[in-house]
């Protein structure tokens, strides 16, 4: 009986076990959320700088999309950090376009009124004795940078001197950053310490959930920024070792080696490059910060890389679609299942700021809708694409009512869901018939844009508020069509 008991009690404890580690190994990847592309001004095919990203989040989510004025708040007031810090704030407060996503700590994206555009990409680093002031900082540290900055570098700053100051609440995170000038990525870890790296004019930079800055020279600040301590921190921890490694590395000494080693994350990265940089990359390779693309990269084909699901290589286990749903069959795609919203800024410096940012937006998951253009200049965003306003959002982010998730036709965002939800129910089919459909849309409007603004230009010159009209009422426009599209191809 004893010994029957034993074994009992053994079956039990391997069964917890296993469900233990698979829970656990569940958590961890869902720390690889986001995917982000950075293109210098050099590499593309006119000059812009782009910066494309898939925000990923689990659960239901909801993303609202608010344009929020410049603000000039009084000498003494304050900003609340959300664990309980309190920072100074600025007497001048920049206006931006607000992409929230209620409930996540780091799911927003920024781009102020100065074309500077701020998203993430969570990446797991090995920090576990951080040193935090007041509970440190998280959510608001993309908010600070895009309401202070009025360039990607000093939005760079801005974000280092508020972590060394508060220390950072999470586990580690890259914030890709960029203007019409330059793309930056800026990585930080928990605790006090980060880094950043310029990507260069004529290079395109990829990041899945790792940390990809390599090495680092932080007395060239053309193209690096740091905290002072970096190196010594990371010798101090046993991360970096001198006598045998003389040159640092930021991502081999800071970064979590089970992020830094997943196969997930290992795929995404191999299949972005050679997507974007025209090479052949095999898995198993080193891949560099960035690199020179073999042909210069457009809007449109970064669109297409939001959209990927390894189709045609080793990754993809639907065989084209044919046996069934990418989100079911093909672990940690580019296009995922979690996507709420996916973008492409980009970003002109030849032009008015209002004019030459432009972010091409497809909200859910890209693989099934229409990237319309959102103008910076807006006066107000396209109806139904938020709930209540601006200030109210910021109220209630970690909280919103729970009618914010009853997918009704009073938000736009639902009806997008609502498609993909359709499609998910037999993909094979209905993607194609729905691709063929946005594919018709989105080549009207990027056949259309050229000759939009080249008037969009001249009227500006003449007269500014009429031609914000303008772009208020072409994007609105844009919007509106692309939702009459989900909506179409969900009754057909």
């Amino acid at each position: 009986m004893k010994l029957e008991r034993l074994k009992i009690l053994v079956l039990v404890f391997f069964v917890l076990f296993i469900n233990f580690d698979a829970h656990t190994q569940d958590n961890f990847e869902k720390d690889f959320n986001c995917f982000s592309i950075i293109v210098g001004k050099n590499a593309s095919v006119d000059g812009s700088v782009l910066l494309a990203h898939n925000e990923d989040d689990y659960g239901l989510r909801l993303v609202n999309l608010y344009k929020v004025p410049r603000a000039n708040p009084e000498a003494s007031e304050l900003v609340y950090l959300k664990n309980g810090a309190k920072a100074p704030q600025v007497r001048r407060v920049n206006s931006y376009l607000w992409f929230e996503v209620p409930k996540e700590n780091f799911g927003d994206a920024y781009v102020n009124e100065w074309g500077v555009v701020i998203a993430s990409d969570a990446c797991r680093s090995r920090e576990q004795n951080p040193e935090l002031t007041d509970g440190g900082i998280g959510y608001w540290l993309r908010r600070l940078m895009a309401e202070r900055s009025r360039t990607a570098k000093e939005a760079v700053k801005i974000g280092g001197e508020l972590v060394e100051k508060f220390g950072y609440a999470s586990s580690g995170r890259t914030y890709v950053i960029a203007d019409a000038k330059e793309g930056w990525m800026l990585s930080v870890v928990k605790g006090k310490h980060w880094v950043a790296k310029r990507v260069p004019d004529n290079h395109v930079a990829v990041i899945p959930n790792y940390y990809t800055i390599g090495e680092v020279d932080l007395a060239d600040t053309t193209h690096y920024l740091g905290c002072a301590d970096l190196i010594e921190y990371a010798i101090k921890n046993k991360w970096h070792d001198p006598t045998t490694n003389k040159k640092f590395n930021f991502a081999m000494s800071y970064g979590n080696p089970g992020s830094q080693e997943h196969p997930g994350n290992i795929s995404r990265m191999w299949r972005g490059v050679n997507l974007i940089a025209g090479k052949n990359y095999k898995t198993d390779e080193k891949f560099p910060f960035s690199l020179i693309p073999e042909d210069k990269i457009s809007v449109r084909e970064l669109t297409r890389v939001l959209r990927d699901h390894y189709v045609g290589t080793e990754f993809d286990k639907t065989d084209n679609y044919k046996l069934g749903n990418p989100y079911e069959l093909s672990r940690s795609t580019i296009c995922a299942g979690s996507n709420q919203v996916g973008f492409v800024a980009q970003l002109r410096g030849w032009m008015p700021v209002e004019i030459g940012t432009v972010i091409w937006t497809a909200f859910r998951r890209p693989d099934s809708q229409a990237f319309f253009p959102i103008y910076l200049g807006i006066e107000e965003v396209p109806a139904d694409f938020y709930y209540g306003d601006y200030a109210t959002a910021l109220d209630l982010h970690f909280s919103p009512p729970e009618q914010y998730y009853e997918k009704n036709e009073d938000h736009a965002f639902w009806t997008y869901w609502k498609l993909a939800d359709w499609i998910d129910k037999d993909y094979g089919n209905r993607i194609i018939k729905v691709r063929q459909k946005w594919t018709e849309l989105e080549k009207q409007m990027f056949d259309n844009q050229a000759e939009f603004e080249k008037n969009l230009v001249n009227l500006y010159k003449e007269n500014p508020a009429k031609a914000k009209k303008l772009m208020t009422e072409y994007t609105s426009d844009w919007a509106k069509k692309t939702r009459e599209l989900a909506r179409k191809l969900i009754d057909k």
